[in-house]
Parts: structure tokens; sequence; C-alpha cells
């Protein structure tokens, strides 16, 4: 009987030298994010990293497993910045618990932990509390160069824990429909693309604010297909799925369509194309396989954000196609030589 599923990670060092050079290439993107969003980032992970090695703690207790090799490989911490990164700033605290509690003990130790859970447990928390709690996770503040006030780290304390800061503001009052949202929204209502991005909403490609974000991802991505610890198939073919539908689309009607790069530079793309549909543990193991999982990305993506219900089509893409992964896995194993065909 031949084990198709992932991952092929030999030794707990390995898989910490894996998650390390995964949150070293997340830093630049961090920073972006924080130099455009504010220090709500930096409590929300910081929040995200410290709920999710006490629950990591706990399910090992509960499973008998040993502490130390499990809960310092990283791959917590890992989940729990990932998450932290596609949430809003200014989430309200227990949006962050509940999500990190759910995405370890649902999604990672109820399928027998690490190397056993078929969905990536970030983007499963994250889409639990999108349905559960729409509201609270498409709460947004502008980019910094349309904020009415900057935050300190004291104000976006106040707002994550408190709901609102000491003279009465909440955050309803700070934030904002993101790029994608505004786009889809306003062409929703007749409005052409090439006017909707002259709003201060819109930077030169993408969203403002969002386009850099993206750079930085990507540049991050490719210093880990650098080290190898990532291969090219699954981001390259994510992206040419995504910028082919969208500039098909944007070929026959330019006046109800977002330009291709809108697409590559909006939302969360580089970060789901480097960062989460490379999981190891949850993507295709055979290179056609992985070729088929990152189109498959890509065109859901796009088909969600044009025609479905939210704004951003990343994170349901990535789980439509985690599902996919055996049969895309069976049926691109590589024929044994000297076998017979069936």
């Amino acid at each position: 009987m031949f084990r198709l599923s992932p991952p092929f990670l030999s030794g707990t060092r390995r898989v910490t030298l894996h998650m390390m050079q995964l949150l070293l290439a997340l830093v630049p993107a961090l920073i972006a994010l924080v130099f455009f969003f504010g220090p709500g980032v930096l409590i929300n992970i910081s929040l995200a990293v410290v709920t999710a090695l006490a629950t990591e703690a706990v399910m090992l207790k509960l499973r008998h497993r040993p502490l130390k090799p499990f809960l310092t490989d990283g791959s917590a911490i890992v989940t729990a910045v990932l998450f932290a990164m596609a949430i809003p700033p200014l989430s309200p605290w227990w949006i962050t618990v509940v999500g990190i509690v759910f995405a370890i003990v649902f999604a990672k130790h109820l399928f027998g932990g690490l190397g056993y859970n078929p969905f990536n447990p970030a983007m499963v928390a994250y889409v639990l509390l999108l349905l559960s709690f729409p509201l609270e996770m498409t709460t947004w503040l502008p980019a910094a160069a349309l904020a009415e006030q900057a935050l300190t780290f004291g104000s976006a304390f106040e707002l994550i824990f408190n709901g609102q800061l000491a003279n009465g503001a909440a955050i309803d009052t700070l934030s904002g429909a993101t790029p994608l949202d505004a786009m889809k929204t306003q062409i929703g209502l007749a409005q052409l693309p090439n006017f909707i991005i002259e709003q201060p909403l819109f930077g030169i490609f993408g969203g403002l604010g969002w386009e850099w974000i993206n750079i930085w991802f990507a540049i991050g991505g490719l210093y880990l297909m650098y080290q190898r610890v990532i291969s090219w198939h699954i981001p390259v073919a994510m992206l040419t799925g995504l910028l082919t539908i969208s500039a098909i689309t944007y070929l026959i009607s330019p006046e109800s369509a977002a330009s291709p790069l809108f697409h590559l530079l909006s939302g969360g793309t580089m970060i789901g194309a480097f960062f989460i549909a490379t999981d190891p543990v949850t993507a295709t193991t055979t290179i056609k396989g992985r070729l088929i999982f990152g189109a498959g990305v890509g065109l859901l993506t796009y088909i969600i954000r044009a025609w479905g219900g939210y704004p951003d089509g990343i994170a349901f893409a990535i789980l439509l196609m985690n599902m996919l992964v055996p049969l895309i896995d069976y049926y691109t194993q590589p024929k044994v030589y000297g076998s017979l065909k069936s």
C-alpha cells in the first residue's frame, strides 16, 4: 500500500528550519503591513502566537505527546502569524483567540497533528470566522496615507481589547472598504474600473498600500524559492491562472472587470501564492499535481472575486483545492518504470 499524503520532511530539525525560513521571509511584508495599517498588526501577531503555543501545549498534553520536539518545531507559530496577518489589524481580541484555538485544535490536532491535516489550519480558521463574524472580519483600516489620525500602540491596544478609544471613538468610525471590496461594489453599480481606480483608495496598480504589501510578500516568496524551501510550481501556476483569466475577462469586457495587475497586487494574492498554497502538508506532492493545484487556486480566486459573495477568494480557493489534493495526487503519480499500463 502506497502512502500519498505529505509531508516528506524528515526530522524535527528540518521542520523547524523550514518554519524559521518561512517566518524570516514574512518579515518584509510584516514591516509593510505595520507601516500602512499600524501597530495593531503586531498586537494581533503577539496575541496569536501566545494563544497558539498555549493551545498547542494543551493538545500535546491531552494526546500524551512530548512538548519539546513538537512545541518548538515552529508550526504553531507559523499558523499564528499567517492568521494574524490575514485578519484586520484592529480585530477584537476574541477573534484572534477563537480563530487560533480552532485552527490548532480542530484543523490540526483533530486530524492527528502536523503532517496529517488535510486543510491549511490558518485558512480553516479564517473562513470559519469570516462566515460567522463577517463584520469583524471585514473591518479594515484605510492605509496610512488615507487615515485621519495615526494610531499609536496604546490606541490600537484600546481598540482591540475595549472596542473603542477613551474619547468614545469606535473601530467603525476609523474603518472603511478595502480596495477589492470597493472595486467589486462599484463595478456592480455600473461604474467603470478606470474611473474607480482614480479614487484615493487605490494606488498605481492595486489598492493603496496593498500593492506594496503584495510586492514584499512576493519578494519573501522568491527568497523561499531561492533557498529551496518551496518550489516554483504552485506560485507560478497560481499567478498564471489568476493572470490569464483576469486578462481574458478584462480584454472581453474592460468596462466591467478590473485589470490583471490589480488582481495580482491586491488582497491576499501573494501571501496565498507563496506562503499558504505552498504548504507542504496540504498541497499536492507531484510536479504535475502542483501545477494543476496552483492553477486551480488562481482560477477559483478570480471566480470568487468576480462573481462570488466575498471580495477576496484566496482562502476559499485554497481550501477547495485542498479537498482535491488526494484526487490530483492519485491521477498525477508518475508511472513506475517497467509497470504495465492499466
